[in-house]
Order: structure tokens, then sequence, then C-alpha cells
């Protein structure tokens, strides 16, 4: 039923420490996006579109740790090694999705801070928390240890246009702005109110109890290990390293970066299609 294996949830601490003013925990959660692109008709040999598709799967499925308490909380992407060989093309088709760097979040103020890496170039993207309409359910299942409540809203989801860059066109096709695509989606959301926080991965929040599986309609985010109360306590901290901006702004730099890339690969492919020789 599942890409992925659902791995048992590590339980830490009495239900009476999860009322403890101090209340901590610390999770992990994978993340997966199915790519969506259709390189047929491209020209670019067989061998290579299977290993562009390969390293694209592989950039979108990631591994976070989430350290929360009642009022704030920070999500980190954990870092991979390179396999041998590999060059940074299929990190670079996920490194602009929906999950970026460091994400913080400040439930009180109404807060976040996410840290994203640009092409090279550190942003710190500082702004309002999305606020999403909730509708609770009856339904449940099992995560783990946990009986988890369903609860649905839509979100408008801004996403990098992976055909447009890959589509060959005239000067003309190539200034249409199409870099990304928006779209309004339905969110399902799992929480657990044995752990009675409003948090969640990611820019995810605001239910009765921690998210513990979140699902659009092409990522999946799922919480594979969770320790209520660990015995070192957690500092969580807001990034503080990078340039400050607005998300509308750090947006038009995302939109501008990727047409520069679209712009280099089409340039790429067309000399390796049998362009001008000098």
């Amino acid at each position: 039923m599942r890409d992925f294996i659902i791995f048992g949830l590590l339980f830490v601490g009495l239900t009476k420490l999860v009322h403890a003013q101090d209340f901590q925990g610390e999770a992990t959660y994978f993340s997966k996006t199915s790519v969506r692109i259709d390189l047929s008709g491209r020209n670019i040999p067989e061998d290579r579109k299977q290993q562009m598709l390969k390293r694209m799967k592989e950039a979108n499925e990631r591994t976070y740790t989430f350290d929360f308490d009642r009022t704030s909380s920070i999500y980190k992407e954990e870092e991979k090694l390179e396999q041998p060989g590999n060059d940074s093309g299929g990190r670079r088709f996920g490194m602009m999705g929906a999950t970026g760097g460091d994400y913080y979040k400040n439930i009180p103020e109404g807060t976040y801070i996410s840290k994203n890496d640009l092409f090279g170039k550190i942003f710190l993207v500082q702004d309002s928390l999305p606020k999403m309409e909730w509708k609770l359910g009856d339904e449940t299942k099992k995560i783990g240890n946990y009986t988890v409540y369903k609860a649905t809203a839509t979100k408008s989801i801004k996403r990098p246009n992976m055909g447009a860059m890959f589509r060959r066109g005239s000067d003309d096709d190539k200034n249409k702005g199409d870099e990304f695509t928006e779209k309004q989606v339905e969110i399902t959301a799992w929480y657990a109110p044995e752990i009675p926080v409003n948090q969640g991965p990611g820019d995810y929040w605001g239910l009765p109890g921690l998210i513990l599986e979140v699902n659009d309609d092409i990522t999946t985010i799922l919480c594979t290990k969770i320790v209520l109360n660990p015995k070192e306590r957690i500092e969580i901290k807001a990034p503080q390293k990078g340039k400050v901006v607005t998300q509308a702004e750090y947006d038009e730099i995302s939109k501008e970066k990727m047409k520069e890339m679209r712009e280099n690969f089409r340039s790429r492919g067309g000399n390796r299609g049998g362009g001008r020789r000098p």
C-alpha cells in the first residue's frame, strides 16, 4: 500500500510528562515526492534520460529531524553523502521543492523562518505562518503505537515547472513566465491527540495533536520515530545566517533562477543536438 516501510515509533515517558511545562520531543520524518516529468521526444539519449530520472527520484526522497516543544519547533533535513561518480544534478532538480532547508516555527507569534540554499546562496525567509482551515474527521488508523485522526484542508502549492524547463521551443516560448505552476490541492493530515501540541513537519501545524503524517497530491511526509522528553534537553534555535527576505521576495528570486537554469539547459541541449559548430 505504501512505497516505504513504516518504522515502529518509540514512546518514551509517561502520559503525565506530556503535560509538563517543559515538555519536548524529537522526531524523524521521511519525505517522498513523486517525479512527474515526461522526457519522451526530447533530444536526450535514453541512458541519460534514465540517469536523470533516477537522480530526480533520489533527490526527492529525504529524511528530516524535527525538534519541538509547546511553542516552537525546528525541522531540518539530514544531509546525504554523495555517491561516488555522482554530480549534483539530481540534487539540483529537488532542491526547490515544497520542503526546503531548516524551517523554524514560533507558534505564539505566528511566524516562521526558513533557511534555504538556492544555488549556493543562503536566504532566510521570514514571514507569517500560513493558516489552514482544517476539517476534523472521525476516521482513525494506527501509526506505530499511536492512534491518529484524519484532518483535511485545501492549500495553494507552488512548484517548479520541470516540464517547461526541459521543453525545447522558440525564444518567444522561453519568455512565457512558466517557471512555476500553482494550484489548489487537498491536504490530508493524520494527527495524534496523545501528543497535545499543535506542531507538524515543515509549514504544517494547527491541529490538536502532533501531525505524524501528511499528504498532498505528490508528496507524503511520514514520522518514522519519535522520542518524548529525551534525557538531554533540546535547544531549539531559529536559523540566523543568510540574506533576510520575505516569502514573496524569495519566490521572485527563485523564479529568476529557474528561468536561468531552464535557458542554460536548453542551450546545452541545443549544442548536443547538432547546433552550430565553432
